[in-house]
């Protein structure tokens, strides 16, 4: 079988060319607008293309995750992008863009402090992806973080970005039923609770005394 590695697609950036870039929009996030040729597989290179963007940068996600007490943290608020879907409040993990020189490893932990009220000890990386390259920038750092749950509680978040979450606690079990029963929508937030029920019997032999 063929092995691959990310670092050794047969295609580099140097096999882009951007021909123009122009801002459509600019608001609390910004579209823009590629042209852009690129050399194909079968040889040769395709003809101009233009495709606009959604450009939302870095993000961090984490999911905190008590060892002791076999409880995960998730946070309800709602979502612009599900306003006219089935239900705009979503039951994410605490997750906040990357806008300062902070290692996303230290942006998820604020976040966790500022979405959820939880101070996060240890902290380990799980996966970084793009939710949705094919017309949207954001890349996503995800994390699990060791916390204790019995601090996590009420409702947070900043006022001045109209912010309104509300923290629920509840066992891996129940939240990885809920991943199975589709009840979680958020892609980071199924990624990071699958992964622990892969991984939760080894995170509970590092972080538990």
């Amino acid at each position: 079988m063929q092995q691959y590695d990310k670092q050794r697609h047969e295609f580099t950036p140097q096999d882009v060319e951007i021909v123009s870039k122009e801002t459509l929009f600019r608001g609390f996030f910004k579209m823009v607008k590629y042209t852009f040729k690129h050399r194909l597989f079968e040889g040769g290179w395709s003809q101009p293309i233009e495709r606009e963007m959604f450009e939302r940068g870095h993000a961090a996600a984490l999911l905190p995750y008590d060892p002791v007490r076999d409880e995960v943290v998730i946070v309800e608020q709602i979502r612009v992008g599900a306003l006219e879907h089935e239900n705009p409040w979503q039951y994410e993990i605490v997750a906040g863009i990357i806008d300062t020189d902070e290692p996303p490893q230290d942006v998820a932990r604020r976040e966790a402090m500022e979405e959820a009220g939880v101070e996060v000890g240890s902290v380990l990386p799980i996966t970084s992806y793009y939710p949705s390259s094919g017309g949207c920038s954001e890349k996503l750092d995800v994390f699990v973080g060791c916390v204790d749950a019995t601090t996590a509680k009420g409702v947070h978040g900043l006022d001045y970005e109209g912010e309104d979450i509300r923290v629920q606690v509840m066992s891996r079990k129940a939240a990885y039923q809920l991943v199975k029963d589709g009840v979680f929508e958020n892609g980071a937030t199924i990624i990071a609770l699958q992964w622990l029920q892969l991984n939760y019997q080894e995170l509970q032999s590092e972080w538990v005394d």
